[in-house]
């Protein structure tokens, strides 16, 4: 299955605007951690709106793997129930195909006492640490011997002051699973806080977690001895809305896209407006208006303008790939500093082959002058956010483009291609 995903490709054919309604799909980031969290309690919990993409399914590979009970029980339903399990073991081979299997160990040392993991895959956009995981379990009362696996075993966690050294969201998740049953309070100091982590949070409230900080980056989590059983809708994915402004503005379309939280938006669509996009709210809905004319907006006294990334609330870095692909077709000139990943901007050589006009000073910063005619071309998708950014090009450019790799790209968005076909896009997958 993975592999037959790898070898599929996307056949774009370009300059067509994109018009209609979309629906925004349930958080990716959101969906791993609180499928790991299933596993804190022996009760049966439903989750709605979990996005059918590649990476959920890993995840729920995994837990099956462990013992739990898991099924699809609709199209984007899922109900866990880890009642009993028999392995504290994870799967190596469902392992290296995400990242976020390593959220599994704090669930694992909370409820079992031990978990062995090990190292987990991902995208490859640069260097990821452990390290603040590694601490945060230490604090919380874990030993760990760290080889081919990562053996992680306490005799019982207890609440501590944890201060992370960077705000890592997959840090703060895994504290704050291990956290929920631990005696006594654990305070997580320079916690992360973007809009997954608030929801995962909430979900362990409603299993009947006591938390209190959500929404900021000092969280306060008393053990409890059980969580109980419950349901729980998953809150919409907002890089994916991010993804859609992204689409629309540069084809110039008029597109809607429904349920969305308009709050989560809010590090975003300034840093889009500073690009030229504006977006209407109705609601829960967010409409980009056609034929905007993308102009980048200068600093005081012109000067270029710096678009950066950072832990929440700044601009996701899983968004800058694609506001890099926007300030292609937007007039003027702009830095992008991508501040969290070495890999990250490594795909704009495709951009550049389309005929952009990008500066890659080093690994973190690029030049961006536009706006640019694209030609389609021939590229590959590194990772999830590149290929986006790559379908972004494709859409917009003149002629035909071929991306390889979709698999990545299916492990973030759900059915993008059938999705992008009902906004009227001219996208095939093939084989090959």
């Amino acid at each position: 299955m993975l592999t037959h995903a790898l070898a599929e490709s996307f056949v774009i054919e370009g300059g067509e605007p994109l018009n209609g309604r979309v629906k925004a799909a349930g958080n990716k980031n959101g969906a791993l951690p609180i499928l790991a969290a299933c596993l804190l309690t022996d009760e049966p919990v439903l989750l709605h709106n979990v996005p059918r993409i590649r990476d959920v399914e890993t995840m729920v590979a995994l837990i099956a793997d462990l013992g739990a009970d898991v099924e699809w029980t609709g199209g984007n339903d899922v109900r866990v129930h880890a009642a009993g399990r028999s392995s504290h073991e994870l799967d190596a081979e469902l392992a290296r195909r995400i990242r976020a299997s390593f959220l599994l160990a704090g669930p694992l040392l909370a409820r079992e006492g031990r978990a062995s993991v090990p190292p987990p895959g991902g995208d490859v956009i640069g260097r990821r640490r452990l390290d603040p995981h590694i601490h945060a379990f230490a604090e919380l009362g874990a030993e760990i011997d760290i080889g081919a696996r990562y053996e992680l075993r306490t005799p019982g966690l207890r609440g501590k002051h944890i201060f992370l050294d960077e705000a890592s969201v997959m840090a703060t998740e895994n504290a704050v699973m291990a956290a929920s049953l631990a005696p006594g309070e654990t305070v997580i100091g320079n916690a992360a806080c973007e809009p997954h982590i608030q929801d995962l949070c909430r979900f362990l409230v409603s299993l009947g977690a006591e938390i209190d900080g959500i929404e900021s980056n000092v969280l306060r989590v008393r053990g409890v001895e059980r969580l109980s059983g419950g349901e729980w809708r998953l809150g919409p994915e907002h890089i994916e809305v991010g993804s859609f402004v992204g689409l629309a503005a540069v084809t110039g379309g008029d597109v809607t896209i429904d349920d969305v939280e308009p709050k989560d938006l809010q590090a975003i669509l300034p840093t889009l407006e500073r690009l030229g996009i504006h977006v209407e709210f109705e609601g829960s809905s967010l409409r980009v208006p056609p034929n905007q004319e993308l102009a980048i907006r200068d600093d005081l006294g012109g000067q270029i303008p710096k678009i950066e990334d950072g832990p929440w609330p700044a601009f996701p870095a899983d968004l800058t790939s694609i506001a890099l692909t926007v300030a292609t077709q937007a007039r003027g000139t702009v830095l992008i500093f991508e501040k969290m990943f070495e890999s990250r901007l490594f795909f704009v050589d495709k951009l550049v082959s389309m005929g952009a006009r990008i500066i890659l000073c080093d690994p973190h910063r690029a030049v961006v002058s536009g706006p640019t005619r694209l030609v389609g071309q021939q590229m590959s998708s590194p990772d999830i956010r590149a290929g986006m950014a790559m379908l972004l090009a494709a859409l917009c450019a003149q002629g035909t483009s071929t991306i390889g790799n979709v698999g990545e790209i299916d492990r973030g968005y759900e059915r993008i291609d059938e999705r992008l076909r009902s906004l009227g896009a001219r996208i095939e997958r093939v084989e090959g």
